[in-house]
């Protein structure tokens, strides 16, 4: 600790004494415990109580309070905790019998304050500092602590209850990494005094009536298997395991969930890896036994690992296959579709029950279908699914919520009317329907895919986020048969559907609700982004009005769809085999795609659509836009003109990035920019493609633009600007290339910060532009020599720097506390 923060301390230590003194936040004490954390952890805790014995008494004085704050003993709590992790440091407070004064039952723990959860917070995170060491757990264990510990297992508040859990199991390990390393052959009766007895309140736990406490021992094993792998867990599984297994056979399983999650946490540790552990006797009896709710996320659970019985994966993927049986068999369906299960993994009657339920057979649906979803993407599944099966599931629970599916049984015709225009069902259905695109087939497509999809798109009792759904799921499976290596015949086919998406698109795009003409520009945007290479699909968007209705939407009244349509106005201008239709303006002339957007750049009042046009100028600059291509230097420079005005800092940092993007582009096609592979230019060559690029970016008021979004008031914008002027500094001033003016051998010796620049920018900015005036000059040399003699490695270790370093020294904290402690009651406003 230094010298300064040793002369404040005890002044800290004598107003948190102080009760009638009042800290002004809470927070003073977080970062407070902070710095002793950090102070303790690179000094001796004794040493640092004995240099400092403010801290000693503080902490008897508040024990002497008849009412101290909860704040302050919860803080007093932790910090003695910390400092009690050291041994030498722990003996010398348990001499001083501070230790049971604050952690036994004769501490807070039979006070007022123990009433408040901040106290209680305070006193287990204190203990858990503490037990660091042998002594500190043989004095939690025979103070009586341990108890108060498993009582706080079942706090009300959960985030006391949450660290007593943690704090178990870091006793529970830490008593066993100490002891012996052989605990794998010894009986129970060897286990640490500590250990046997956090077994032995699991053990009755388990055995008890009390749901809660089952709950709580469930949740401490679960951390246990979870964090430590040792061979001491297969021991402690011997033991525990068949009051475990006994808790499924109750009727109903109560703490399903619970169990759940302990069986996942052992199946993930390589400790119970092997197929012979009797673990997978007791996930195949949970799979029996829990209901399909309960058993769903043990299942999925299971067959996303790959150390596991073969017989348990495919008694998993049973259950999670069985809800789709079951409404499968519940619509007539043709006879190639028989169902997707021979047998069941338990009594389908408890799945038909809940599937005729109104309150369960969403929520049912809903979770086998998330499940289900999140199979189709793993890269390497150990079971194989029966995908056309399963589409055609999925495709007859969308029917059955739009009213499609005809009934063929009691319990279809009890489907039908639960999900009949179910939103929950439609978008987990959809989203499924979309993950199995992958799985491509189009005489699936044609069969049922394509006719479902196009009945969601139609119908007007889709709700925008089904909608939404609809788009993503017809995206999905557009782009798996585009890519597929198929017939002609199959990509004609294709083309009838687009014909038909397409109408439904002009639709939508014309619909009086913002988000549906959102969400159907956002998937033209992403078709004509995927598909722009295909002939027939540019014939068949040109021959619809699509286009035209996408640039009308560029004056759309919701700032949110105009930012979209600029986005699909951009990738529609791509397909320049097709003069893409203009806006006339006042004079009956049409405005370029360009000049529209650049307009929006320079007019629109919100801030999402002026994002989206710089964005899609980056865009076209990176892929070579034609309309760019014909006069880049230009359009840069317009564009830039019109971002430094802006006053959103992310259209500017969206400019800093154009920017970026050009000179690297034009440093590269003049063979300047760091290649490894380009061939290495002659002086004289260099210095004459060096003076071409300054040229350049000296026409189109690079530097310019850039020097003044390094003066820029938002942080990430000169970050941005500060970072490219460097790596332009490495190239451009890398050597004496270019011949300096008579005055630049002076000045690039003396390095300048942003007061420096934003004068000679004003200095710029009142002379115009042309003048014959050498010291206002703004000629390519002069912003070479501003460039050079800028310190911008400075700029830039400044600029990374947060806001508050300087405020965050304890020095200053340590200030803070003593400033606004006695001012709080000149502060306080009456409220009567």
């Amino acid at each position: 600790m230094d010298r300064e923060c040793s002369q404040l301390l005890p002044s800290v230590c004598a107003v948190l004494a102080d009760s009638r003194q009042l800290v002004a936040d809470d927070t003073f004490l977080e970062k407070l415990l902070d710095w002793f954390k950090t102070v303790t952890q690179t000094e001796s805790s004794l040493l640092l109580l004995q240099e400092n014995p403010c801290l000693t008494e503080l902490i008897t004085c508040v024990l002497k309070l008849k009412d101290p704050s909860s704040s302050t003993l919860s803080f007093i709590l932790r910090l003695t905790g910390l400092f009690a992790a050291s041994e030498s440091c722990f003996q010398h407070l348990q001499q001083g019998e501070l230790l049971i004064s604050l952690f036994g039952e004769m501490g807070p723990l039979s006070s007022a304050q123990w009433e408040e959860a901040s106290v209680r917070s305070g006193w287990v995170k204190g203990v858990h500092s503490m037990v660091q060491h042998q002594s500190a757990l043989h004095f939690v264990c025979s103070c009586g602590a341990i108890n108060v510990i498993f009582t706080l297992q079942g706090d009300p508040s959960l985030f006391v209850a949450s660290a007593a859990n943690q704090l178990l199991v870091h006793m529970l390990t830490f008593s066993l990494l100490s002891g012996t390393t052989e605990l794998a052959n010894i009986k129970d009766y060897d286990w640490p005094i500590c250990a046997q007895m956090i077994i032995v309140h699991i053990e009755e736990s388990l055995k008890s009536n009390s749901a809660s406490r089952i709950k709580q021992s469930l949740k401490l094993l679960t951390s246990v298997f979870g964090c430590c792998h040792d061979l001491w867990t297969e021991v402690l599984w011997s033991q525990l395991s068949e009051p475990i297994v006994y808790l499924l056979e109750e009727k109903p399983v109560h703490t399903g969930h619970s169990l759940v999650d302990l069986f996942l946490s052992m199946a993930r540790s390589p400790v119970f890896s092997c197929p012979e552990c009797s673990l997978w006797t007791s996930v195949t009896c949970a799979l029996e036994h829990l209901n399909p709710a309960q058993a769903g996320p043990l299942a999925v659970g299971v067959l996303k690992l790959q150390e596991c019985p073969q017989a348990v994966r495919i008694q998993a993927l049973s259950v999670l296959l069985q809800p789709m049986d079951c409404v499968l068999k519940a619509a007539s369906q043709p006879l190639e579709y028989p169902g997707l299960l021979n047998r069941s993994v338990n009594d389908s009657a408890t799945v038909e029950t809940l599937l005729s339920c109104r309150s369960s057979c969403a929520s049912l649906l809903c979770q086998t279908l998330a499940h289900l979803e999140e199979l189709q993407y793993l890269t390497c599944l150990p079971v194989d699914l029966p995908h056309i099966p399963l589409l055609q599931s999925v495709v007859t629970i969308l029917q059955f919520c739009i009213g499609l599916a005809i009934p063929a049984s009691c319990l279809g015709s009890k489907i039908s009317r639960i999900l009949i225009g179910c939103f929950r069902v439609q978008r987990s259905a959809l989203d499924m329907l979309g993950a199995l695109s992958q799985w491509e087939s189009h005489s699936a497509f044609r069969e049922s895919v394509s006719d479902i999809l196009l009945a969601y798109l139609k119908s007007p009792d889709s709700s925008p986020t089904v909608l939404k759904k609809s788009f993503q799921a017809t995206l999905k499976w557009l782009l798996s048969l585009s890519e597929a290596p198929s017939s002609r015949d199959h990509w004609q086919q294709t083309e009838h559907f687009l014909q038909e998406l397409l109408l439904v698109l002009q639709k939508r795009l014309c619909s009086p609700c913002w988000e549906v003409r959102d969400s159907a520009l956002e998937f033209l945007t992403l078709l004509v982004k995927h598909l722009r290479e295909k002939e027939g699909f540019r014939q068949v968007l040109f021959s619809s009005e699509v286009p035209r209705l996408t640039e009308d939407l560029l004056e759309d009244p919701e700032s949110y769809v105009r930012a979209t349509a600029v986005t699909a106005v951009g990738q529609l201008s791509f397909l320049t085999h097709h003069q893409m239709p203009g806006i006339e303006n006042g004079n009956g002339k049409e405005k370029s795609i360009v000049a529209q957007l650049q307009e929006i750049l320079s007019t629109d009042s919100e801030g999402f659509p002026r994002r989206a046009v710089i964005s899609v100028f980056i865009d076209w600059l990176r892929e070579g836009h034609t309309d760019v291509l014909k006069d880049t230097e230009q359009f840069v420079s317009s564009v830039l003109q019109a971002v430094n005005c802006d006053l959103d800092w992310e259209v500017k940092a969206g400019g800093l990035e154009l920017a970026e993007v050009f000179s690297a582009q034009t440093l590269g096609r003049l063979g300047l920019a760091g290649c490894p592979y380009a061939a290495v230019l002659s002086s004289a060559t260099r210095s004459t493609h060096l003076n071409e690029s300054l040229q350049v970016f000296y026409r189109v008021k690079l530097f310019e633009f850039l020097f003044g979004a390094l003066c820029d008031c938002d942080r990430p914008v000169a970050q941005k600007a500060c970072n490219i002027l460097i790596d332009l500094k490495a190239e451009l001033c890398e050597e004496s290339s270019l011949k300096e003016g008579p005055s630049a051998g002076d000045l690039a010796t003396e390095a300048h910060d942003t007061a420096w620049l934003e004068k000679t920018l004003r200095r710029w900015n009142a002379c115009p532009v042309g003048v014959d005036d050498e010291a206002d000059s703004r000629d390519p040399s002069s912003m070479l020599l501003v460039l050079r003699t800028l310190d911008l490695e400075e700029l830039h270790r400044s600029l990374n720097r947060s806001s508050d370093h300087i405020e965050k020294s304890p020095q200053s904290l340590l200030q803070d506390i003593l400033a606004t402690v006695g001012t709080l009651e000149e502060n306080e406003a009456d409220c009567y």
